[in-house]
C-alpha cells in the first residue's frame, strides 16, 4: 500500500512529493496537536506523531518501498527548533542537525537559522536551504555521514547569492536549483525528464513552467507556460512526482494542496 506523508503544524501548508509520497506542512497548529500525519495515496489516513517537532517546514522522504525515512527541517524557536531531524517510518527520532533550540551560524558544531527545506539525493548526499528570514542565506551541502562538503552562499541576488532561500532541487544531472522569497520563486521542481522546471510565486499567486538548460550548460530559463490562480490562493511549495509527472502545489492562502496531473499531448489536427 502506498503511504502519503502530511507535517502538520496552523496557518502554513507545505507539501514535498517523491515517487508516491506527498506530504505538506501547517506549522502552527499547536503542542499538543499532531503534526506529522500518515495517509495512504487515496487519502485514508493511517496515523500520527508530535514528537520533537518545533515548527515543521520542509519534509522529504527517501527510501525503499521496504524501508523509508522521513527528513524535516523545523524552523521553530522552541527547545526543538532551528534543526533538520530524521526520522523512520513510525516516527521514531533517528538523526538531529544543528543545535536544538539555539540559532546559529556556526559550521562546528553546524548550526541553523530557520532551515527552509531539503533534498536528498540517490547517494545519500543532502542540499540544505538555511535562512528563511533568519541569520544565514545559504545552500550548505552534507555527506552521508553529515559531514560539511561545501558551503555556497551570501546575501544578495547575484550568482552563488540568497535571499531567503526557501526551495532546493537537483536535476537529473546533478545540477542544483534553489528558489528564493524575495525573489518571488518561493519552490521549484523538475519533471520527469528533467526538460521543465515548475515554479510556483506566491504573491502573483501562479505556477510558471520553465525550459531547463541543456545537460551540461547552466543558463536562463524560459517561461513557456504558466497557470494563473486565484487570487490569495499563494502557492508556498511543489513538488513533481518522479514517477508519474504530477505536480503537488500546497497553498498556504487557500489552505488547501492540489494535485495537478499531466495531461495528453494535443493531437494535430488530420484534414480530409
Amino acid at each position: 500500500m502506498a503511504r502519503a506523508w502530511v507535517c502538520v503544524g496552523g496557518a502554513v501548508f507545505f507539501l514535498s512529493c517523491l515517487v508516491l509520497h506527498w506530504r505538506f506542512s501547517d506549522p502552527l497548529r499547536g503542542d499538543n496537536i499532531p503534526k506529522v500525519l500518515v495517509f495512504t495515496e487515496d487519502g485514508y489516513f493511517l496515523r500520527a506523531w508530535n514528537y520533537t517537532v518545533d515548527t515543521p517546514h520542509g519534509i522529504f522522504v527517501t527510501g525503499t518501498p521496504y524501508e523509508q525515512s522521513v527528513w524535516i527541517t523545523d524552523v521553530g524557536s522552541g527547545s526543538y527548533g532551528h534543526t533538520v531531524k530524521k526520522y523512520n517510518s513510525l516516527g521514531d527520532l533517528v538523526q538531529v542537525l544543528g543545535t536544538p533550540g539555539k540559532k546559529g551560524t556556526g559550521l562546528n558544531p553546524l548550526q541553523f537559522d530557520n532551515p527552509a527545506e531539503l533534498y536528498v539525493d540517490d547517494t545519500g548526499e543532502i542540499y540544505i536551504v538555511d535562512g528563511d528570514g533568519g541569520l544565514n542565506n545559504r545552500l550548505v551541502k552534507l555527506s552521508q555521514d553529515f559531514m560539511i562538503l561545501w558551503l555556497r552562499g551570501e546575501s544578495g541576488a547575484g550568482p552563488a547569492q540568497f535571499s531567503i532561500p526557501h526551495s532546493v532541487t537537483l536535476d537529473a544531472v546533478g545540477r542544483v536549483n534553489t528558489a528564493s522569497l524575495c525573489l518571488e520563486q518561493h519552490a521549484c521542481g523538475f519533471t520527469p525528464d528533467g526538460k521543465y522546471l515548475i515554479v510556483a510565486q506566491l504573491n502573483l499567486s501562479r505556477l510558471s513552467v520553465l525550459t531547463a538548460p541543456p545537460s551540461g550548460g547552466i543558463g536562463d530559463c524560459s517561461v513557456i507556460s504558466s497557470i494563473q490562480l486565484a487570487d490569495q490562493v499563494l502557492p508556498h511549495l511543489v513538488e513533481v512526482d518522479k514517477k508519474t509527472g504530477a505536480v503537488y502545489v500546497a497553498e498556504i492562502g487557500a489552505k488547501q494542496v492540489q494535485k495537478y496531473v499531466p495531461g495528453p499531448s494535443p493531437t494535430p489536427a488530420v484534414g480530409p
